[in-house]
């Protein structure tokens, strides 16, 4: 799919999405939907969108087949002896957790065990081509009612950057972050962030760091919180413990699946560790899980489900995502809650395939 407009981070620009879509079908001839959130390229993480392909058809599908499954909670401790891979593991957990929920006839909010009818969702902006349009264009989004911004930052693009707009916007809640941008060597740069009021910093140091974030946040009285540092509940004590950071940011993709989303967000919330819920430019597919798990208790700070028409002419489902006033109203409807359109999903469709049980 293209993007409405490109998307750029301190590891690249997207212009054009690719992703996975997994539907499940019962017997009865139900459809759970499943997205993964992989990209074309191993930025982000070592996964890409070839390599799920290849984890779903070869190693995870033929799992599903081995024993009868009673609940998907059930999936990801089948998907154990393969190791990493969350995205394709939470696309296939996904679709099954959509069908579960509507065989029962409840939203799939209600299964995973949320209680909020509303979601409070803030909007993640790149980098821009200067400071002038990064400033328009966080004046649209306060406008339109967000309830948070994020902005991306990189070395050049981040103290001078930040100070323009808390000087423009001086009472919006704002949090910079930097994808793994930086090391302890600018940690002088990070600190002098502190004066500007941030939320939050999200994920300064390496990718697969906890002890030097520890070492930053000791520095720092801006909150740090952890993106790619954190794929299983085991991450979030460590990080927790070892003082890494304040806040966990959860994604459904990076942690393998909505079951082990619900593990973390259950320790933090014993840890009194706020959580809220990342995007990864989903289509409405992956957006309506995280409108679900964003339902849960614990997140208490607005996260990235910002409205379909943020990224697409067309998203695939209907209704879209649409947001009033920075709250997103959360379907009732069975599973999910919004419906896949499967002309829109057939127009962009490259390739898919079928697999059946015993085949």
């Amino acid at each position: 799919m293209r993007m409405k407009s490109p998307f750029t981070t301190s590891f690249g620009t997207e212009w054009n999405k690719q992703f996975i879509l997994v539907e499940a079908r019962d017997e009865d001839g139900r459809s759970g939907w499943g997205e993964a959130v992989a990209m074309a390229e191993p930025l982000y993480n070592e996964e890409t969108v070839d390599t799920v392909w290849i984890l779903l058809k070869k190693h995870l599908l033929p799992l599903l087949w081995q024993r009868e499954l009673n609940h998907p909670r059930e999936v990801a401790g089948w998907f154990t002896p393969i190791r990493r891979n969350y995205m394709a593991k939470a696309a296939v957990e996904g679709a099954i957790w959509d069908l579960f929920a509507k065989e029962q006839g409840i939203p799939l909010y209600r299964a995973l065990g949320g209680n909020k009818n509303a979601i409070d969702v803030g909007i993640s902006i790149g980098i821009q081509k200067n400071q002038e349009e990064l400033l328009a264009v966080i004046e649209k989004y306060c406008n339109e009612g967000y309830k948070r911004i994020k902005i991306k930052i990189m070395p050049g693009w981040d103290t001078e950057i930040i100070a323009a707009v808390r000087c423009r916007f001086p009472d919006i809640l704002l949090m910079a972050d930097a994808n793994s941008a930086y090391t302890l060597e600018d940690i002088n740069r990070l600190a002098a962030l502190d004066r500007y009021q941030l939320m939050m910093l999200e994920q300064p140091l390496a990718h697969d760091d906890m002890i030097d974030h520890a070492q930053l946040q000791q520095q720092l009285r801006t909150p740090v919180c952890l993106d790619e540092s954190i794929h299983s509940v085991e991450d979030a004590r460590k990080a927790i413990e070892l003082g890494s950071c304040r806040i966990i940011n959860i994604k459904v993709g990076r942690v393998g699946g909505l079951t082990e989303a619900c593990r973390i967000h259950d320790f933090c919330r014993s840890h009194n560790v706020p959580v809220w819920c990342g995007g990864m430019l989903e289509s409405g597919i992956g957006r309506a899980h995280n409108i679900a798990i964003t339902t849960l208790p614990g997140f208490t700070l607005p996260g990235d489900t910002a409205a379909s028409s943020r990224y697409w002419e067309q998203d695939l489902i209907l209704p879209e995502v649409t947001v009033e006033q920075g709250r997103v109203q959360v379907p009732e409807e069975p599973g999910i809650g919004y419906e896949p359109c499967r002309e829109r999903i057939d127009y962009h469709t490259l390739y898919s395939e079928t697999f059946r049980n015993g085949e």
